[in-house]
């Protein structure tokens, strides 16, 4: 193996493995699967072969991860509050002490740096300049709700800033990087990117598809049907995981059901986890023959009916005509993508999911299989996708899957 040059990273010198595993953008803006490195040292009885096993020192990149592991969870508090925001997560660490910590807390407040930095206290203000700012996701540098945030960065002193992920918001996308280093502020790029991504999924999707996340959900028999013969209404799912289903509904922006669903089931369509907001409640009502005293009308949250004859503003309810046989999902995802609606769980019918996966409108799967048995019904929708985990909640098992 031939031996590999350190490079400077962080004030320490760091040999990276490059033999096609792990890869170092040598003009330190950007880190590649970053899961170690090693630390070279100074003696010089060491040579500079990486794989020498005298000086196989694990760095793990250990402070820097921490730190940005600390700043995820910081960022995790913010999910159901934000959206279509993007959860962030921030620290300033000043001589391998946390000095300030914060995280975005509400749509329309102050972002995770600003509350971060303003959380450092007064007898610590001095230690500013030689300190480091970690934060998830690119700093902003434009003026929306709040002021940018690289103002904030810049007049506080900080020469030092990781973040985990660039922004793809194009009113971002590398221009907060750019501001900071124009005003001398060392930035690196790319720490944890993955786990930084996959917090803010929801977020990347909206921006990059141009639609929002969609997460097909539904609960099945053990022997592969969704619902009962005429289509009658089954409640599957143990009480864990229909406690667990209310955290997807506060955490997505919208939910969406199938107009027969609503005329079988009259669901609610609330978030009844205790925690976070209802969602935005959307259906299709093709015949407009929905009883106006349905849940989907009262006044516990907003709704969107779209069909096919009329707009129409009606109290909370809003009537959104589309046009008929074209695209009808495609209409309606690129409504919601104007409305920044940037997640929508799609709890059935059977119809519905089943027009989404064909359209391959759709990201994640969430299907609850559980013991009853029905001999007869409605079929459940055949999986797709890349299967990622399997859950035992009880008696019942998740499967989420993926578009991969």
């Amino acid at each position: 193996m031939p031996a590999v040059s350190s490079v400077n990273f962080y004030g320490r010198s760091i040999i990276p493995i490059v033999d096609g595993v792990f890869s170092y953008d040598r003009n330190q803006t950007k880190l590649i699967n970053t899961d170690f490195y090693y630390e070279v040292s100074n003696s010089p009885t060491f040579n500079t072969d990486p794989f020498n096993p005298l000086i196989r020192l694990p760095f793990y990149l250990c402070a820097l991860e921490k730190y940005m592991q600390y700043c995820l969870g910081l960022a995790s508090r913010g999910s159901g509050f934000v959206a279509p925001n993007p959860m962030v997560g921030a620290l300033v660490v000043a001589e391998g002490s946390i000095i300030g910590e914060g995280w975005h807390q509400e749509f329309g407040a102050a972002h995770a740096e600003v509350n971060a930095l303003n959380n450092v206290k007064p007898e610590n203000v001095h230690l500013l300049s030689e300190a480091t700012l970690f934060v998830t996701l690119e700093p902003c540098n434009h003026f929306g709700k709040t002021p940018p945030c690289t103002e904030k960065i810049i007049n506080s002193g900080i020469k030092k800033v990781v973040v985990g992920t660039l922004d793809p918001n194009p009113l971002v996308s590398g221009k907060g990087i750019a501001r900071l280093k124009e005003n001398g502020i060392e930035v690196i790029v790319g720490l944890l990117e993955k786990d930084c991504r996959d917090l803010n999924k929801f977020f990347f999707c909206f921006h990059e598809k141009k639609r929002p996340y969609i997460t097909l959900k539904w609960a099945q028999s053990s022997d592969g049907f969704i619902a009962g013969e005429n289509n009658t209404p089954v409640h599957f799912t143990n009480s864990y995981s229909d406690h667990l289903v209310q955290k997807m509904r506060a955490v997505h922006m919208a939910i969406f059901v199938g107009g027969r669903t609503v005329l079988s089931d009259d669901p609610k369509l609330t978030n009844r986890s205790g925690s976070g907001k209802n969602p935005l409640r959307i259906s299709l009502d093709t015949q407009n023959d929905f009883p106006p005293n349905f849940s989907i009308f009262n006044s516990e949250a907003e709704s969107i009916i779209f069909n096919f004859e009329k707009n129409e503003i009606r109290g909370n309810v809003e009537f959104i005509k589309i046009e008929r046989g074209e695209n009808t999902f495609g209409q309606i995802m690129n409504f919601l993508f104007e409305k920044k609606i940037n997640s929508i769980l799609v709890e059935g019918g059977s119809n519905t999911i089943d027009q989404l996966i064909k359209s391959n409108l759709w990201d994640e799967m969430k299907i609850f299989n559980t013991p009853k048995i029905l001999s007869a019904g409605i079929i459940a929708p055949a999986p797709a996708g890349k299967e990622i985990s399997t859950e035992k909640i009880y008696d019942n098992t998740l499967i989420t899957r993926h578009n991969a």
